[in-house]
Order: structure tokens, then sequence, then C-alpha cells
């Protein structure tokens, strides 16, 4: 509500879609393909900064056990950036267009009760409130543990590190940490409670807020087969 507590960050909206097919090539082995759309838009005064992507990977599976999964998948992602307002000190930054590599990797095991899950992404993404879209790279990790039968409870952290397309000097990295409990109530139906703390870094502000964040969700979720 007051951009002038956190100089240099603004507000942003992000929306997409995608689309996956996958093939299991045998007990152990899945390969597959994603086709993914964003529209990313930050909104420094005067006007608005508004990136499209456009992005086709493969990707691959693997289960050497029925409960621990690895995963990869890369590809080329190509995107369009309107002419980029880049703030106060740069001038506008002209219109461009680039395909970039995209690609990460997953790993992810489950037993009874617990379950931790380690991912890595590269990508072009929204700025989380830096001045338009940015070339990420992200590792993430969390830990989910049962409690009761309808009670989970759940941990994770993030490090990131963001380079904004147009001026990479706006760049810099956050960091952030989650606790979460969630109920399921039902079948299809999941509420959820957290606190995430999150640390911002860009060099080029004199300003690099910390930030409490807590949060609710309900979710409903439903799944059917196709053809039946």
């Amino acid at each position: 509500p007051d951009p002038a507590e956190v100089p240099g960050l603004y507000d942003a909206a992000s929306r997409g879609g995608s689309a996956f097919y996958s093939y299991r090539v045998s007990k152990q082995h899945y390969i597959g393909a994603t086709y993914q759309y964003q529209e990313l838009l930050s909104y420094p005064a005067p006007g608005a900064n508004e990136t499209q992507t456009h992005g086709a990977f493969l990707f691959y599976t693997y289960y050497p056990s029925p409960r621990l999964s690895f995963s990869l998948f890369g590809g080329p992602q190509y995107y369009s950036a309107g002419p980029q307002y880049a703030g106060v000190g740069f001038s506008t930054v002209p219109a461009a267009q680039s395909w970039s590599p995209a690609g990460g990797a997953s790993l992810n095991w489950q037993v009874q009760h617990s379950s931790v899950a380690v991912s890595y992404l590269h990508s072009v993404s929204g700025g989380g409130g830096l001045i338009g879209a940015v070339e990420l790279d992200s590792a993430n990790a969390s830990v989910r543990q049962r409690i009761t039968h309808n009670l989970s409870a759940s941990l994770a952290g993030t490090y990131a590190n963001n380079g904004v397309l147009a001026v990479s000097v706006l760049g810099g990295h956050s960091v952030s940490g989650s606790a979460s409990l969630q109920r399921q109530v039902g079948q299809h139906v999941s509420l959820q409670a957290g606190y995430t703390r999150l640390h911002q870094n860009y060099s080029f502000f004199a300003v690099n807020p910390d930030t409490n964040r807590e949060w609710v969700s309900i979710s409903y979720q439903f799944a059917r087969p196709l053809g039946r």
C-alpha cells in the first residue's frame, strides 16, 4: 500500500497456462513434453512493463523405487518484452525478443508418514516486485510430516537469484523460509495456514526489506479420467 517503504519494488501480476503429455516407457521410466505460456506484468510509474514467454520442454522421470523419483526437464524459452520503463535514473529500454534456455531438476522421496522434495529451476519468470521479468535461478527444499490421518505439517526453504532482463544491475537475491499446517476436510477440500519469512537483497537499492507473511488457503481438488 505504501511504495515509499520499499523503494525499488513495485506491484506485479502474472498469468499463464501449460499443457503436457506424459508417456510411460517402462515401470520405472517416463518421458514427455510440456508447453508453457506466461504473461508477466509489473507496474513501475509512469507505466507498465509486460513480458510474454513461450516455452517447449522435454522431461524425463525415473523411479528407482516406488517411493523415490528423480526428474529432469529442459528446452528453449522465447520471451518478448515491450518497451520497458527501467526506473529512476535509467532511460526506457527498447522492446526486445530473444531465446533463452530453461531447465531444472527435482528429487522426491516419500515414506509412510514423511516426504522430502528438493528442486532447482532456471527460467525466465516474474520479478516478484522488481521492475520487470527476470532470469531466475532458484533452489527449493521442503519436508512434510503427517501428524494424524487428516493433519500434516510442512517446512520449506527457497533461495532465488534474479537478474532483470532489461537492466541486469537491478538484480539480486532472496531467501525465504516457511512453516505451515494442512488439514484435509473430506475427500476434496483442504485447509492450510502458514508463516513465511522473506529476506531480499538487491544491491542497487539502499533499502532491502525483510517481510513477514501470514496466510490461509482453502483448496478444492478433483480428478476424473478421460473417457469415463
